[in-house]
């Protein structure tokens, strides 16, 4: 298992090969909440209200701000889902795990 919250985001190589879908599965299970949904990992999160959907949201952004790694992100007034994908791979990245994991500290 690797503590994914102890590592920053690095640039793909061009020609990076995506995680397998084994090494994909292993993480998934040490990481709370995410799961793999059309080639990304993804996590919706509930709020009680929308102040606290949108400072998460404020933060979840400041952290993809900070690793250079943006997902896609949906909310309305009581819920939020976040998609992590890395496009110059054509899948899943380290980098995805690493903004996952930090992003669930958030709820911690």
């Amino acid at each position: 298992m690797t503590d994914w919250t102890e590592k920053r985001c690095e640039p793909c190589k061009p020609g990076t090969p995506p995680m397998t879908a084994d090494e994909v599965r292993a993480e998934l299970q040490h990481l709370e909440g995410w799961q793999l949904e059309g080639g990304a990992l993804q996590r919706t999160f509930s709020f009680k209200n929308y102040y606290q959907t949108t400072a998460f949201v404020n933060a979840a952004a400041w952290i993809a701000h900070r690793e250079d790694h943006h997902p896609d992100i949906c909310f309305g007034y009581k819920e939020c889902t976040i998609r992590y994908a890395t496009h110059s791979v054509g899948g899943i990245s380290p980098n995805d795990f690493i903004c996952a994991a930090k992003t669930n500290v958030l709820i911690a």
